[in-house]
């Protein structure tokens, strides 16, 4: 029986322990996460949705690290889905253009013409 402690001492020491982070540790932004999060989903799911919500949160990310006196720490984190981000916006974009100057020069031959029509 002495190896278990009474209910009391549970209670006594319940009071003691802290309950946000130790002093000298600093906490994570949230929102630096998310938009690294975000970066990686663009590519594999989200496409430039994915892309817009990275760049969004990173700059929210960036100001609230910035406004947080040192107590957010995710600047690295917020920089990663901020280039992942704006990387994808950047291929999307190219992939769009790309794909408009294929159906144009596409449609300017006159076989292809007639077989657009047929898919209009």
């Amino acid at each position: 029986m002495s190896e278990f402690q009474s209910f009391e001492s549970f209670e006594a020491n319940a009071d003691a322990t802290p309950t946000g982070p130790a002093p000298g540790e600093k906490k994570s932004s949230t929102l630096a996460l998310v938009s690294l999060i975000m970066g990686i989903l663009s590519y594999v799911a989200l496409g430039p949705i994915g892309g817009i919500a990275a760049v969004i949160t990173g700059h929210m990310a960036m100001k609230e690290i910035n406004q947080s006196g040192g107590a957010l720490e995710g600047e690295n984190l917020a920089k990663i889905g901020l280039i992942l981000g704006y990387v994808n916006l950047v291929l999307s974009l190219c992939c769009c253009i790309g794909a408009a100057i294929w159906f144009f020069a596409l449609a300017s031959t006159s076989k292809s013409s007639a077989l657009l029509l047929l898919l209009v």
